[in-house]
């Protein structure tokens, strides 16, 4: 990925790691044997290694929905999660993650902690700035 442009940047639907230990599944559907409303995370990250398996819920929106909002992804997921464990689909232990930032970068208190849990170098300030440039562009765009 192009760092200088990195917001252009569309992710591969499946990506797995070279060992194929880990695989990132980007915006795909789980089947389950019975029907789930809910059944695309944004992101899955199933560790078979570790046997755990990260729900990734992200959302960029409006600042006085940000606590409300992260409990609404973690109640979304909630079957999906059900599923995945009761019916030993994957045999993993599966844990909802919610990334919301505020559209003028406003978080929640356990964002940070969130954040921590997913694998890689996250600078929260760096993900503010994103969605603050980002409302920029939606603004910029709608008054022109």
């Amino acid at each position: 990925m192009d760092k200088k442009h990195w917001y252009g940047h569309v992710p591969n639907s499946v990506v797995t790691n070279q060992g194929g230990k880990v695989t990132i599944l980007w915006n795909q559907q789980v089947q389950t044997d019975r029907t789930i409303p809910n059944n695309k995370p944004y992101i899955i990250i199933p560790d078979n290694e570790k046997r755990t398996c990260m729900l990734i819920e992200v959302a960029i929106l409006g600042d006085r929905n940000v606590i409300k909002r992260e409990a609404e992804k973690i109640l979304k997921c909630k079957d999906l999660i059900i599923e995945i464990l009761v019916q030993r689909m994957w045999n993993v232990k599966t844990r909802v993650i919610p990334v919301i930032i505020g559209a003028t970068g406003t978080i929640s208190k356990s964002f940070r902690k969130y954040v921590r849990d997913v694998p890689g170098n996250h600078d929260v300030r760096e993900l503010q700035e994103t969605a603050i440039l980002d409302t920029a562009h939606v603004i910029r765009k709608m008054l022109t």
